[in-house]
């Protein structure tokens, strides 16, 4: 076999190094169900701890186009924003974000160097939103009663998108999804993705609350219109960026933030959906 078959068997039509990604992959899957159903704070911890190096990640890409993230106040307000949610709800979920949108404000501009404050604080505004306000949405679900099995139900419906995605776009993938920002996405990809987490969803709410297939249905179709939308949104300003991957924190998958870009817009989803059609 010559050196080009063999490195085609490793780099799929996807671009991932399949069996690093596949290790790393299910390794990272095992220590976050290790964290939920052992004590679940330490799943707080994992997130915290996910959310403030994704935060790197995204400071380290917008010096690119010469932004400068006010880190400091972005990372204390991530810990404040997270611990918030899951100590007292939705509401302090939304007064710790505008806390620290106004400290990344004040930050800058007492820190006064450069002539960029407004897009850098403008830039610090989004990131603030982007990743520890989406992210106090799981938060909020593990503060339930039965939280464990909720963010499981989540954490696996974006595995179930990712996955019938991935190997269906692979397998029988020929009609661009949105050539222009993700040419490797296709038509055929969100069909498996759809399928997946739909069974997924059924599965999951059966099992673990005793609720309606109808339930995870919706709950699946919302995971995988909101997971296309985050990796469609994150392949557009990675784009932009000039970027092929966020970061390089994870073997075989890029940055963190590569892998939480679709969880951050499908955790509210699963969070909005699950409160109302399956309460705790």
């Amino acid at each position: 076999m010559t050196d080009t078959a063999i490195a085609s068997t490793r780099t799929p039509r996807s671009g991932r190094d399949l069996p690093v990604a596949i290790v790393v992959g299910v390794g990272l899957l095992v220590v976050v169900v290790a964290s939920l159903f052992i004590r679940k704070e330490a799943f707080g911890v994992l997130a915290i701890v996910a959310v403030c190096a994704a935060l790197w990640e995204l400071a380290q890409a917008f010096t690119r186009r010469d932004i400068h993230l006010p880190l400091l106040p972005l990372l204390v307000g991530a810990v404040g924003i997270l611990v918030s949610a899951y100590t007292a709800g939705p509401e302090a979920l939304f007064v710790s974000f505008m806390l620290t949108v106004g400290g990344v404000v004040v930050w800058r501009v007492l820190d006064g160097s450069g002539q960029s404050a407004l897009r850098d604080v403008t830039a610090g505004a989004f990131a603030a939103a982007y990743l520890p306000f989406l992210a106090g949405f799981v938060m909020l679900m593990l503060a339930e009663p039965d939280g464990p099995s909720r963010v499981m139900l989540f954490i696996l419906l974006c595995v179930a998108n990712d996955t019938g995605g991935y190997t269906v776009g692979v397998l029988l993938g020929k009609h661009p999804l949105a050539p222009s920002v993700s040419p490797k996405k296709t038509w055929e990809g969100l069909l498996g993705s759809v399928v997946l987490a739909c069974v997924v969803g059924v599965v999951g709410v059966q099992v673990a609350f005793g609720g309606k297939p109808l339930v995870g249905v919706f709950v699946g179709l919302a995971t995988v219109v909101t997971a296309t939308l985050g990796d469609l949104s994150e392949s557009l300003l990675k784009r932009d960026l000039e970027l092929k991957d966020m970061g390089r924190l994870i073997p075989g998958h890029g940055g963190l933030l590569d892998r939480l870009d679709s969880m951050l817009l499908t955790v509210p989803a699963v969070y909005l959906v699950l409160s109302v059609l399956q309460p705790a």
